[in-house]
This record gives structure tokens, C-alpha cells and sequence, in this order.
């Protein structure tokens, strides 16, 4: 069991274990669900979206012209950016 201490902030640092564990990296987002008694459960935020949503994001766009894989991940770079995500590097 990992035991967190919070500051007088009220803030809450996780080890680098733990995050690993929970599959949070850095710029991910944290959802905390309140259970009854006082109990959390607490996971990686999973965004919205889909291959379907990024596709369509590009349909009407290329005009029917073949992107090449950089203009692919300047797209998604930029629709993430449109979103307001951060860390788009991630793998």
C-alpha cells in the first residue's frame, strides 16, 4: 500500500511507480470517481475520440489528394491543439 501525503495546498504528489501503475504520464489527465464512506477510485482520464472522429476530420480537406505522414501528424498536432491537449509526443 502507497501512503501520499497532502500539502497545506492540498496537494497530492504520486510516484513515478504509481503513475506508471496507473498508466498516467505526464500532461495525461487524472479521473477521480467519490464513492460512498468516504472512498475514490482514481484512473487515467481516457479522451474522447475515435478513428472514425479523426478521419473525419480530414474529409473535406485534401480535396481527395493522398497525405503523406507528416501532413498526418501535422493535422493531428493540430486538431489535438484545437482541443486543448498537451503532449501530443506521447506513444
Amino acid at each position: 500500500m502507497t501512503t501520499l501525503s497532502v500539502t497545506a495546498r492540498g496537494q497530492v504528489t504520486f510516484r513515478k511507480d504509481v503513475l506508471k501503475h496507473l498508466g498516467i504520464r505526464p500532461g495525461d489527465k487524472i479521473r477521480l470517481h467519490l464513492l460512498p464512506d468516504g472512498k475514490a477510485e482514481l484512473k487515467a482520464d481516457e479522451p474522447d475520440g475515435s478513428w472514425d472522429d479523426l478521419r473525419n476530420f480530414f474529409a473535406g480537406k485534401t480535396n481527395g489528394a493522398r497525405l503523406s505522414i507528416e501532413e498526418i501528424n501535422d493535422a493531428i498536432a493540430e486538431a489535438g491543439a484545437a482541443a486543448g491537449m498537451t503532449g501530443m509526443d506521447k506513444k
